[in-house]
C-alpha cells in the first residue's frame, strides 16, 4: 500500500474535478486527481458533447429538406446512421485530450486511475494508494436513473451512456421522460430517419416557461414526433419489439431510451466513515459548498446536490478554489445560472421565470417581450418562430426566457446583466452590428422603455416646450 499525502485530493474528473484540479496545480498547490473511469466525465463521453455532436448531423439532414422557402430544391438526405455515430465519436476523441491524464500529469497533478473512497476523515483510499490530504473535494457526477418499472428486466434499456454507441438506426424509438434529455434525443432521432414516441408522467419541458415550452412542443409534434403527457409508465414488456403500457395506453417500439433524470454518484464513497451528511441528492453543504459535517470535505457540481448542469459544475471551481488555495470566504449563488435546451428551436433560461417573478415580486414587476419575426436577420434566414422574455424589477432584469434560433447564445447577455446587477439601459444603449439575430435582446431591452418615452404625456409636453424655446 502506497501512502501520499498533498494539500488538495479530488474524487472525479468531469468538469468540477478537472476545473478545481487544473486550477489550483497552476497556483501552486499539490494536487491528486482520482478517476475510476473517463476522464472528462459524463459531459465528454456521455452528455453535452456526444448529445449536440449528433444533434449537429440531424440539423444537417433536416436542412436538406426544408430549404423550399429559400428557393432552393429541397431533396430527401440519405441518412447513414452509423457514420453520424462516427461524427460522435470524432468529436469526443478531438476535445478528448484536453481532459487527457497526459494533459493532467503534464500540468503536474498526481493522477490515480481508481475507484476512490474514503477510509477516515482525512483519508481516500483508491486501489492501493492511500492520499492524505489536507482538503478534499468531491466531484463525482450524476449517471442515468433508471427507475423500477415492472418488466425493464425483460428488454435492453438505452440511456445516455449507450445511445451513443448504437449503431443501427431504430425503426421505432420509445422515449420515456419528456426533459430536455428526452426531448433533444427525440428530435435527432425524428430528423435521422426514425419514427419516436416520447412518453412523459406529467407535462413535457415542465421546468421551463409554459409559454415557450409550448412553441417547442408544436414543432416537435409538427415533425413527426408523437408526444403522450400526463402517460406514467406502468409497466414494460417485450413483444415483437418493445412495449410501454401506461395509464393512457400501450406504445409499442424498437428501442427504448430512459431518460427520466439523473442519479448523482455519491454511493460507494463510503462518505459515512468522514463522518460526512450526505442524501441521494449528493453532499449536504453550505452556501460555501463545504460539506456542514466535516469542513476538510468540499463537493462541486452534481454531487453538491444542486442544479445539474456542466456549466455549474465549473463555476463550483471557482468558488471552492478560492477557499482552497487562499482561504478566502466565497459562495455560491444560483440566480445567474442559466440552462439550455438544444432542440430547434432552443429554448433558453436564466434567473426567474415569469412565473416566479410575479411571486416573489408581485406588482414591481414589468415583464418586456420582443418576438423573432420582427427582427430583420430572423426574417432573412427563415427562423421567425420564436420569443424572448425580460422580467424586470426596478429598472434591473431579474430573470429571461428565450425561444427560438440561438436561444442557447442570446442568453449570455443577460447571464452577464444578471450576474453584474447592470440595468436595462447599459442594454438599451448598446450598439450591434445590423442585421443580426443579437438584436433582439436590444429590442427587448428597447421595450421596456418605449412606454416610458413615448406613452408619457409629460415627456410630449416637456419636447413641446424645449421645441418652442430652441433658436
Amino acid at each position: 500500500m502506497t501512502r501520499i499525502k498533498t494539500d488538495i485530493c479530488i474524487i472525479g474528473a468531469g468538469s468540477g474535478g478537472l476545473s478545481v484540479a487544473a486550477g489550483a496545480v497552476q497556483m501552486g498547490a499539490k494536487v491528486v486527481l482520482i478517476e475510476g473511469h473517463l476522464m472528462g466525465g459524463d459531459c465528454l463521453n456521455y452528455g453535452c458533447v456526444p448529445s449536440k455532436a449528433l444533434i449537429a448531423s440531424a440539423k444537417q439532414a433536416y436542412a436538406m429538406s426544408h430549404t423550399a422557402d429559400l428557393g432552393i430544391a429541397p431533396v430527401a438526405p440519405q441518412v447513414d446512421y452509423a457514420a453520424a455515430k462516427d461524427h460522435v465519436r470524432k468529436v469526443i476523441d478531438t476535445i478528448a485530450p484536453v481532459d487527457s491524464q497526459e494533459r493532467f500529469e503534464g500540468l503536474g497533478v498526481h493522477v490515480i486511475r481508481e475507484m476512490g473512497r474514503f477510509i477516515s476523515k482525512t483519508e481516500v483510499q483508491a486501489g492501493d494508494h492511500v492520499i492524505e490530504a489536507r482538503r478534499f473535494v468531491v466531484a463525482t457526477g450524476s449517471g442515468p436513473f433508471v427507475p423500477p418499472i415492472p418488466g425493464l428486466e425483460t428488454v435492453t434499456v438505452h440511456t445516455n451512456e449507450t445511445i451513443f454507441d448504437l449503431r443501427e438506426r431504430p425503426d421505432h424509438l420509445l422515449v420515456i421522460g419528456g426533459g430536455p434529455i428526452g426531448m433533444e434525443m427525440a428530435q435527432a432521432h425524428r430528423r435521422l430517419g426514425c419514427r419516436v414516441t416520447v412518453i412523459e408522467g406529467a407535462k413535457a419541458m415542465g421546468k421551463d416557461d409554459p409559454e415557450l415550452a409550448v412553441l417547442v412542443l408544436d414543432k416537435l409534434r409538427g415533425e413527426g414526433i408523437e408526444i403522450v403527457e400526463g402517460a406514467q409508465a406502468e409497466r414494460v414488456s417485450a413483444t415483437d419489439g418493445i412495449t410501454v403500457h401506461t395509464s393512457k395506453g400501450d406504445f409499442s417500439g424498437s428501442h427504448l431510451l430512459m431518460a427520466v433524470g439523473r442519479k448523482v454518484n455519491v454511493e460507494g464513497l463510503d462518505l459515512d466513515k468522514a463522518g460526512v451528511k450526505w442524501d441521494r441528492k449528493g453532499v449536504t453543504v453550505g452556501a460555501d459548498l463545504r460539506s456542514v459535517t466535516n469542513k476538510k470535505v468540499y463537493a462541486v457540481g452534481d454531487a453538491a446536490g444542486g442544479l445539474q448542469f456542466t456549466h455549474v459544475a465549473g463555476y463550483h471551481a471557482g468558488v471552492v478554489i478560492r477557499s482552497l488555495l487562499f482561504g478566502l470566504p466565497s459562495k455560491q449563488k444560483t440566480s445567474h445560472i442559466p440552462w439550455a435546451t438544444y432542440t430547434d428551436p432552443e429554448l433558453a433560461q436564466v434567473g426567474l421565470t415569469e412565473a416566479e417573478a410575479k411571486k416573489k415580486h408581485g406588482s414591481t414587476l414589468t415583464v418586456v417581450r420582443f418576438p423573432y419575426h420582427d427582427n430583420d436577420r430572423a426574417i432573412a434566414e427563415g427562423k421567425t418562430m420564436g420569443l424572448i422574455k425580460v422580467m424586470v424589477v426596478k429598472g434591473r432584469p431579474v430573470g429571461a426566457s428565450i425561444v427560438g434560433a440561438l436561444a442557447g447564445e442570446l442568453i449570455g447577455l443577460w447571464c452577464m446583466a444578471i450576474a453584474n446587477n447592470m440595468k436595462m439601459s447599459a442594454i438599451a444603449g448598446t450598439v450591434l452590428p445590423y442585421p443580426t439575430i443579437a438584436e433582439i435582446n436590444k429590442r427587448a431591452a428597447g421595450a421596456y422603455f418605449s412606454p416610458k418615452l413615448f406613452d408619457n404625456p409629460w415627456v410630449k409636453r416637456i419636447v413641446g416646450l424645449v421645441q418652442r424655446w430652441l433658436p
